[in-house]
């Protein structure tokens, strides 16, 4: 892959997956729903093994370079 796609393909990758679990961090933390109308463990956990496989994909990414 070129450094240049693979630079902004890891950086997007990373941003959502670091943003996604801090969000569901503090919602979880301050006992609130992660997704409107779902219970708190199932959509925490949802939420949280998307944003650390999109970690893993950024890291792939950076991999690449």
């Amino acid at each position: 892959m070129e450094s240049g796609p693979a630079i902004f393909t890891g950086a997007v990758f990373s941003l959502f997956g670091g943003g996604l679990l801090a969000w569901t961090a503090t919602r979880v933390r301050r006992q609130r729903p992660v997704a409107e109308g779902v219970s708190l463990v199932p959509s925490a956990t949802l939420a949280s093994v998307v944003a650390v496989l999109a970690l893993a994909i950024g890291t792939w990414c950076f991999s690449l370079l």
